[in-house]
Parts: structure tokens; sequence; C-alpha cells
């Protein structure tokens, strides 16, 4: 059982971007512009593409871009094991941030008390 009917979502909030688009066509084309770039320089294949966007997806906490792009990451022949690889360097970048302000708090707290 999954947490959530995440093809249900998916299917609403498509169409909620395209009543959005019919209201504001030139924000939704500019997001559509900014997201087909990076494929045209064909350094990165479909499916990196799609397990990046699933680890951006985490650390930005967007479950429109997780149901779309896990969609997409399946579709282009992703795996179980590659989408869990790639949760992992977000899990690994996350955590890695919250060190790096870790520091920045104690850095603060030694201005504080200078």
């Amino acid at each position: 059982m999954t947490m959530m009917d995440w093809n249900d979502y998916r299917d609403k909030l498509m169409a909620n971007i395209g009543d959005l688009a019919k209201l504001s066509p030139d924000s939704v084309g500019g997001y559509m512009l900014a997201s087909g770039a990076g494929a045209k320089t064909g350094q990165l294949d479909a499916k990196i593409r799609q397990l990046i966007s699933l680890a951006v997806a985490v650390t930005t906490r967007c479950d429109g871009c997780i149901s779309v792009h896990a969609k997409e990451a399946v579709k282009e022949g992703a795996t179980e094991g590659e989408i869990a690889e790639a949760l992992g360097v977000a899990i690994a970048m996350n955590t890695g941030a919250a060190l790096v302000y870790s520091a920045r708090v104690m850095d603060a707290v030694k201005a504080v008390n200078a």
C-alpha cells in the first residue's frame, strides 16, 4: 500500500497546471523552457536527469515533482536501486547542509560572546 495515490495526485496536479497555463501562459511556458533546456546539451541521458530531478525533489520537498519525476524515471529505465542511490545522495546533501549551517550557528554564537 502506498502512502498516497500518486497517480491521481499527478493527474489532478497536471490538470491544475493546465488551468494555470490558460491564465498565465508565459509563466508556465517559462517553466517548460527551463525544464527542457538541460536535455538540449546532450551531456546527460534522460535517466540520469530524472534521477537528479528526484534527488532535488526530495531536497525541495516538492510532492508534485516527486509524482512527475518518479513516473519519468521509471519510464527511462531507472531501477529502484538506482533511485534509492540517488535519494541517498539527497539525504547526504541535506545532512551536509545541516552540518554546514550548524557551523554557522556556532560562529554566530562565538560572535555574540566576543
